[in-house]
């Protein structure tokens, strides 16, 4: 594990927090970042996020203290934008970019000169921050609104690069970014200089950090080298910390047995004892001299044999200790009924047709703002039921059969980028009203599709996870839907719990145990970028969940490796020209 010889950027001194209803986020944790490239990793719920905002001063510790050694640039997971505002805002720039057109315009005001500052070559400088988030420098004047979400979130983060912050945090950065975004990102934190840390699930971006830091148990350890690093030392003091539980419980055992056979044969010693005695082999006071003797002798031994025993047990504990007890989600659906030759959906371009049948697995790729999302809501329908809203249980109506909804889109002049909802950080849905229809179609040829969009926002905030979740499956006993929840790790008084209060993993795992859990199951389940906010084990898991379910999946993701961990038997890509592509 790594340690910091040099002066930390920050330092965390038995940090704890909790939420205004009292529920306990953070206890007495701390630790210290050194100046470089740190990924933060950590199951959901594990605290990273608020350990982010606390570092930022955006929220305060109930108690303990957190020192930063400089000024703190801060990305949250949403990225929360007014579209009508200038994208040389979102750059940091606007201020001393607005004085300088001022003083070039012939305004000698001292206040422009002082706004300017020593930042003569501000836009020479904001031009090179667009092209790193691959913008054209007429964006400069442009606004917010005319920007995907991934785009807006790249010249944020362009943004904390040209204002050289010298701690910057970025919380789940690459959430919403496409493969060319993602290349771009990876570009600028390569070059990044100063303390850079990242609260990240994607694995090549973790691979680009000098160290990786998990909070875990409300622990945090630093260990020296990107995530892969980590992961083969964490496996293998695991697998260490395994065995060693094993030769623990083997020595316990052992000292047990051979307590057991001390104290037998010390009874047997005192049975021949007592009876060498009743039958007076032996003179009396030898006989009470004997006695004493062996009865000294025997707690000594009693004595020894227990604390052995005593000490095996203390050991097991302490590599019991050492072994992780992380749940995984493990859950026997219900057969949603799908026969290998069953058409489940057709996906047109209006030159191919593919039809998706049997327990297929599809996937839809494509740059952001081609129109994935917009596609995906098109093929759904107006009513089909969202997580959170109420309708028959589990049977998530879609349009009829032979309906095939044609997905428009936006035209815009050559060379100006796609626009996208910035306030949404979604980067495929644009915030104008379609004006053309692009040729690519869908049709489904059954009615119980569930839906997950990328955004959980459907889930009812004030309800329980367990009213969430029986709105989705009235007929199901409320004894059997916990013992099914237990199952995505959702157990105890968890399930009483309002959703508000849940962690963006915890919520994706109630919206996923929603739509697993159905009556009927859905025989199509359609997610959008399912993997966003989520931490890897977890991933892993939505991998395991959707590996039982033998119904079709439609996905889009940008996450080679979860698409590739998912086994996807068909993938298309949706270009900007509306046509698709078998890949």
């Amino acid at each position: 594990m790594s340690t910091h010889t040099l002066t930390p950027s920050v330092v965390l001194d038995r940090v704890s927090f909790a939420w205004l209803d009292g529920m306990l986020a953070l206890a007495d944790v701390s630790g210290a970042f050194g100046v470089g490239r740190t990924g933060l990793v950590g199951r959901n719920g594990s605290g990273k996020s608020t350990l982010l905002r606390l570092i930022a001063g955006e929220l305060t510790p109930a108690a303990g203290s957190v020192a930063t050694s400089a000024d703190v640039a801060y990305l949250p997971q949403r990225l929360t934008l007014d579209v009508d505002r200038p994208v040389a805002e979102l750059l940091g720039v606007s201020v001393p970019l607005s004085a300088l057109r001022a003083i070039e315009s012939g305004d000698a005001d001292p206040r422009h000169f002082d706004a300017v500052g020593s930042d003569w070559d501000i836009e020479a400088r904001a031009h090179a921050a667009l092209a790193e988030a691959g913008l054209s420098p007429g964006m400069l004047d442009r606004r917010v609104g005319e920007l995907s979400g991934g785009e807006a979130v790249l010249t944020a983060i362009a943004g904390i690069r040209l204002r050289g912050a010298s701690i910057a945090l970025l919380d789940e950065p690459t959430n919403n970014l496409d493969r060319d975004a993602r290349a771009r990102l990876g570009a600028m934190v390569r070059g990044w200089r100063g303390t850079l840390i990242v609260v990240s699930h994607d694995v090549s971006l973790l691979e680009l950090m000098d160290e990786t830091a998990e909070l875990y148990d409300n622990r945090l350890s630093v260990f020296g080298g990107p995530y892969s690093e980590w992961r083969a030392w964490l496996d293998s003091e695991q697998d260490a910390a395994k065995q060693a539980e094993r030769a623990a419980a083997q020595a316990v055992r052992r000292e047990k047995r051979e307590r057991i056979e001390t104290e037998t044969k010390l009874a047997h010693r005192s049975a021949m004892g007592k009876k060498a005695q009743a039958e007076k082999r032996v003179p009396g006071i030898v006989a009470g001299g004997r006695k004493m003797s062996a009865q000294v002798s025997a707690g000594k031994l009693r004595t020894e044999a227990r604390g052995k025993e005593a000490e095996a047990r203390e050991v097991l504990d302490a590599a019991g200790r050492r072994v992780r007890d992380d749940d995984t989600i493990r859950i026997d659906l219900p057969d949603p009924g799908v026969p290998a030759g069953r058409r489940i959906a057709t996906l047109s371009d209006g030159h191919r047709s593919w039809v998706v049948q049997g327990q297929e697995r599809v996937a839809l790729v494509g740059a952001n703002g081609v129109g994935k999302t917009t596609f995906l809501e098109a093929l759904v329908g107006d009513n089909v039921k969202r997580p959170g809203e109420t309708g028959a249980a589990g049977a998530v109506p879609g349009p009829e059969a032979g309906n095939l909804p044609t997905v428009s889109r936006p035209s815009r002049p050559p060379g100006v980028p796609e626009p996208g909802d910035a306030t949404q950080g979604d980067g495929d849905t644009p915030p104008e009203a379609p004006v053309f229809p692009t040729l690519v179609q869908g049709e489904l040829h059954t009615d119980r599709v569930g839906y997950l969009p990328q955004r959980v926002d459907g889930l009812d905030e004030r309800a329980s996870v367990l009213d969430n979740v029986a709105a989705a499956a009235s007929a199901v006993p409320i004894p059997e839907l916990r013992n099914r929840l237990a199952r995505f790790l959702i157990r105890g008084a968890a399930v009483e719990r309002p959703v508000s209060t849940l962690s963006g993993g915890e919520r994706f795992r109630v919206a996923l145990a929603r739509l697993l859990l159905a009556d009927p199951p859905p025989q199509l389940i359609v997610l959008d970028e399912p993997t966003n906010n989520l931490d890897l084990d977890t991933v892993g898991q939505v991998v395991d969940a959707l590996a039982a379910y033998r119904g079709a999946v439609l996905i889009v993701s940008h996450d080679d490796a979860f698409l590739e961990r998912l086994g996807i038997d068909l993938k298309l890509e949706l270009g900007r020209d509306g046509e698709l592509t078998e890949r």
